[in-house]
């Protein structure tokens, strides 16, 4: 009888166990079905990159110095900067400059110490390719103009919950004009400028 008792038992604890297993991922589930849907119809729908977002990298053959800068901050010496010197003007000559993005960890560091600012990271990330040779960009493609999403008349451009504005979490359909969340600079300023002007004319 106590052993029937006790096997009852031990079967009420294990489905209640179960059944506490089971809420808990419920829970998860139920919790995600009130958040807003984050799937992207890729190719057909991107998201647009935030404001630093480190992809390609744009260069400036014209404004590129040769100084080697940006192979002596790279954390894998990446970048081949050929020049030669010469005498007449007594100043470097550039030939050549590529980047292999196959190898590249987009640090950002060549184009934060670059003197002359004739590096700059693009939004562009999609640089798969079948060849990983081709991935060896030149001063040609580096020089090559970089892509944006929402110019590509073929994609809906999609923001991030980030740049939606307060109180609106649907990434389709946006406001027109509308900014991203968080004040602009200007407005910080003008806002604090204004508590001094209000705090001087309290004393």
């Amino acid at each position: 009888m106590f052993k029937i008792l006790k096997q009852v038992g031990d079967y009420a604890k294990d489905a209640a166990q179960a059944a506490k297993y089971i809420g808990q991922g419920l829970s998860v589930t139920f919790d995600h079905m009130r958040r807003r849907p984050v799937t992207v119809q890729y190719p057909y729908e991107k998201l647009i990159p935030s404001e630093r977002f480190r992809g390609r990298i744009h260069f400036e053959f014209d404004k590129c110095i040769a100084c080697e800068v940006c192979v002596r901050v790279c954390p894998i010496n990446l970048p081949v900067v050929d020049w030669e010197f010469d005498k007449s003007i007594k100043k470097k000559t550039l030939k050549h400059y590529s980047i292999d993005f196959g190898v590249c960890i987009f640090c950002g560091n060549c184009v934060e110490y670059c003197p002359t600012n004739c590096l700059s990271m693009t939004e562009e990330y999609e640089l798969a390719t079948y060849d990983r040779h081709e991935l060896n960009y030149d001063n040609v493609a580096l020089g090559r103009l970089p892509y944006k999403v929402t110019q590509d008349p073929m994609v809906t451009p999609l923001r991030e919950l980030a740049y939606l504005p307060q109180g609106v979490i649907d990434p389709h359909d946006l406001p027109q004009g509308s900014q991203r969340a968080g004040e602009h600079p200007e407005d910080i300023l003008e806002r604090l400028q204004a508590e001094k002007r209000q705090e001087t004319a309290d004393q």
